[in-house]
């Protein structure tokens, strides 16, 4: 019981950071479907500039700024990448929301090796290590163990996702977002910016990805510039296994291919974890691509 409690705890940790990612992808497709494939690379370009200002502030010679300005951080790195987030949607999507749907498909790719490779110039292609490290101590819990840091990291993300199916659900500008992903050209002619509220999607769905980065690079300890790549396919996998387009199935996909990893990885082996999650995806694909909670009918990319 204890073995298969720690287990359910880890998976949670990786299942949050799938679900932050997921929610843009899914917030993206719901609103302009666009599959956006450089998504992932916003997780890592959160975990850079976050090594880069916590470098700076809480690393040798730094500010050591404690608490608050890891905090600080933190919230900085999510508005820089989410306004990159609004850069890349307007510089490199907008012109092309008329075209056909594989010249945005291959945009998306060419976005990605861009993002990927323009940290790489910048950071390098070695490994980084994270320069704060999480306390290992932490509670006991039926016999498992769960550190504080992983309590921290879960709170947080739930805390995250809750604020935006609050903000989804409450604010004016989340209104608007599902009045243009059930119309666009209607709430275009009750005078909504559309690309207004697109922009402001792009900028979300970046926020909570680089969230992402920092966590993952917090807890992992290392990053690296093609970190985004594989977990960013991995939330697109969560997006499709909870239904892409739904807020809820995202959170809730995410949580279940984290806890897919997890045990899988315990009770076959590491090889496993790879080949679990895609397979899972392929299944969707073919048997159920709407998800779990998706729409009835999906469009075909």
């Amino acid at each position: 019981m204890d073995v298969f409690l720690q287990i359910f705890f880890d998976g949670l940790v990786i299942g949050a950071f799938y679900s932050l990612i997921a929610l843009g992808y899914t917030m993206v497709y719901g609103i302009i479907k666009l599959l956006n494939f450089a998504h992932g690379d916003f997780y890592m370009l959160g975990a850079f500039i976050g090594y880069a200002l916590l470098s700076f502030f809480t690393g040798d010679g730094g500010l050591n700024a404690g608490l608050l300005g890891i905090g600080a951080v933190f919230i900085v790195t999510m508005i820089i990448v989410g306004l990159a987030g609004m850069g890349v949607e307007r510089i490199a999507y907008r012109p092309l929301l008329t075209a056909p749907r594989l010249s945005i498909l291959i945009t998306a790719i060419g976005v990605s090796l861009s993002l990927e490779y323009a940290s790489m110039i910048g950071w390098g292609a070695s490994y980084k290590v994270y320069p704060i490290k999480l306390p290992k101590n932490g509670l006991e819990i039926i016999g498992a163990q769960i550190s504080f840091a992983q309590i921290g990291l879960i709170v947080l993300s739930a805390l995250l996702m809750i604020g935006l199916r609050l903000f989804i659900e409450k604010t004016i500008y989340g209104k608007a977002m599902r009045a243009i992903a059930l119309d666009q050209a209607a709430c275009s002619l009750m005078g909504i910016n559309v690309y207004r509220i697109i922009s402001l999607t792009f900028f979300i769905g970046a926020f909570l990805a680089a969230g992402a980065g920092i966590m993952s690079g917090v807890y992992y300890g290392t990053i690296n510039f093609m970190m985004g790549f594989i977990i960013g396919l991995k939330a697109f996998t969560a997006a499709v296994l909870g239904g892409i387009g739904n807020i809820t199935g995202a959170m809730i996909g995410g949580l279940v291919l984290g806890l897919v990893e997890s045990y899988g990885t315990y009770y076959l082996g590491g090889s496993w974890k790879d080949v679990l999650a895609f397979g899972i995806l392929i299944l969707f694909l073919v048997f159920k691509p709407t998800g779990i909670l998706g729409a009835k009918e999906m469009e075909r990319m």
